[in-house]
């Protein structure tokens, strides 16, 4: 019986045809042999870190922390769980993203949940996420009033409501749908009655009551430009929100918008920090206003690219003399 795209069905799990069938019948299928075997069939067709995805996937269904895997190598798993795990397995090498198959993605050392409403989180905003709290834990009047706009599933407010407890964190997003992901996710890591979560465009849910005024924003806004969009791998193209990802014809759409508008909303000298493309750096730098912005940083990746922007608007006896 076939289960899945060039698979064949020998007890409890699916193979490859390329292993030699005498060696699959003799061979119990430990939790070791399972991980050498998926990370190959992984690689094969061309899943990013298959390693790693296999762990995940094998801990996903054993209901484990990937870590206990590596103290359980003889251990031969139940058919049930070979089931799930093959099940897994055939999603991820059709292009179904691992977080999508597990339900949570972990983002600074906590585990969100993910669905197709909200983008996954990744590490490069965990950049934007260190600087904040290097900048407050710094600061010699710390920010009293934050906020994260495009919030998604959360990751960033929820992991400085964490970090910060003396900070009022505020969120927004356009998406309905994203802000109950969450909201769910604040309730999970118990901040939810610490952030103020509003739906709206940009700052417009605060502009309406009068609550507009911040010391900190933060974003990772869309910056996807329409023809970098289409080269996307089907993983992120086919499965994430498409509004979450593309911002118009070269990307800065949203950001030109943070960029014009985080002013009026902004204390005097307060911060705003954005994740961007890894080769938008220059592109953004030219739409800085000297008038509106008085410092201008960059923060790098793992890469070595500029990933995350940080401006910080002049204070009142800067701006009086501007």
């Amino acid at each position: 019986m076939t289960c899945g795209r060039r698979l064949v069905s020998v007890p409890g799990l699916c193979y490859s045809p390329g292993m030699p069938a005498s060696d699959a019948h003799t061979e119990a299928w430990t939790i070791a042999r399972l991980l050498a075997w998926t990370r190959e069939y992984l690689q094969r067709h061309e899943v990013e870190s298959p390693r790693l995805c296999s762990e995940i996937l094998l801990a996903h269904a054993l209901g484990c922390e990937r870590l206990r895997l590596f103290t359980r190598h003889e251990e031969v798993p139940e058919r049930q769980v070979l089931d799930r795990f093959r099940a897994s397995v055939t999603s991820a090498a059709d292009g179904r993203p691992i977080a999508h198959i597990t339900g949570t993605k972990e983002f600074f050392s906590l585990p969100f949940e993910v669905t197709g409403d909200v983008l996954i989180p990744r590490p490069e905003t965990e950049i934007l996420v260190e600087r904040i709290i290097h900048m407050v834990r710094r600061a010699e009047q710390p920010p009293r009033r934050l906020l994260d706009v495009g919030t998604g599933s959360g990751c960033i407010a929820i992991s400085l409501a964490r970090h910060l407890p003396d900070v009022g964190i505020c969120a927004s997003d356009i998406s309905e749908a994203a802000l109950a992901v969450a909201r769910r996710n604040a309730e999970r890591h118990k901040v939810a009655d610490r952030i103020d979560f509003r739906h709206g465009d940009l700052f417009a849910p605060w502009l309406a009551d009068g609550a507009a005024s911040f010391d900190i924003i933060a974003s990772n806004p869309p910056y996807i430009a329409a023809d970098t969009y289409a080269g996307l791998s089907r993983t992120v193209r086919d499965y994430e929100p498409r509004g979450a990802l593309l911002a118009g014809s070269d990307g800065l759409d949203v950001i030109r918008r943070l960029l014009a508008e985080s002013p009026g909303v902004l204390s005097p000298g307060g911060h705003l920090l954005f994740e961007m493309a890894f080769d938008q750096a220059a592109a953004v730098r030219n739409l800085l206003d000297s008038t509106d912005w008085c410092e201008m940083v960059t923060y790098r990746d793992g890469g070595g690219h500029d990933r995350v922007l940080h401006a910080r608007r002049p204070n009142v006896d800067h701006a009086r003399h501007a």
